[in-house]
């Protein structure tokens, strides 16, 4: 991912001349609308999902990044919590089934013990597989968390970290979907598609 100066560089390149400070404020106004116009067009994703938690360090407190993914990779919902128990396990799948019409055919997770108390209070007829090695893709999803929290050097608040990777996730679902797992062709199919999904959820939003 282009830093906010890359961004500024190459804009400037293009005759427009702004601050890496200006690019940043525009993530922070913009970045969410994007985000939740990308997935508010984005179909039904797959019935199996894989769910993991991550710690992140911010001003010396633990936070618990929880993250879902489906079957083919796609990044369902992020939630940034302070805890790693029941009430934050319930929290994040009440934020996952909010506004579905559908429910998982079956979860996967680690054997953290809060999926499942939350899972059978929301969702008692689901399949449940409680195994580590099982959940790869979930753990797998994380990686760019980490390389984004080093290019940054780390996240400086839960609100920044929240709304920064919400963004990143859907843009990312869009763009950059098994970009080494696509043949060359069918790679261009879609990132003209992608595109084109951009430019109209560009035009929706009004720049003031």
């Amino acid at each position: 991912m282009l830093s906010l100066r890359d961004v500024s560089e190459i804009l400037l390149a293009r005759g427009i001349e702004l601050s890496y400070e200006t690019v940043r404020e525009w993530g922070v106004k913009f970045g969410h609308q994007y985000a939740s116009r990308i997935k508010r067009r984005t179909p039904s994703r797959g019935d199996k999902w894989h769910l993991d938690e991550m710690c992140l360090i911010m001003n010396k407190k633990k936070y618990w990044l929880w993250r879902a993914v489906d079957q083919d990779g796609y990044e369902l919902d992020i939630l940034l919590q302070s805890r790693r128990n029941k009430k934050a396990a319930k929290r994040f799948f009440k934020q996952l089934l909010k506004g579905l019409e559908y429910v998982p055919r079956v979860i996967i997770t680690d054997k953290l013990q809060s999926y499942e108390a939350a899972k059978k209070t929301l969702l008692p007829d689901v399949e449940h597989r409680r195994h580590k090695g099982l959940n790869n893709r979930a753990e797998n999803s994380h990686q760019p968390t980490r390389q984004q929290e080093k290019q940054m050097r780390k996240f400086k608040s839960p609100k920044q970290a929240q709304r920064f990777l919400y963004t990143h996730g859907q843009v990312g679902n869009l763009f950059g979907h098994q970009r080494y797992k696509t043949a060359a062709n069918d790679q261009r199919v879609h990132l003209t598609n992608a595109f084109a999904q951009w430019n109209e959820i560009v035009n929706q939003i009004t720049f003031i």
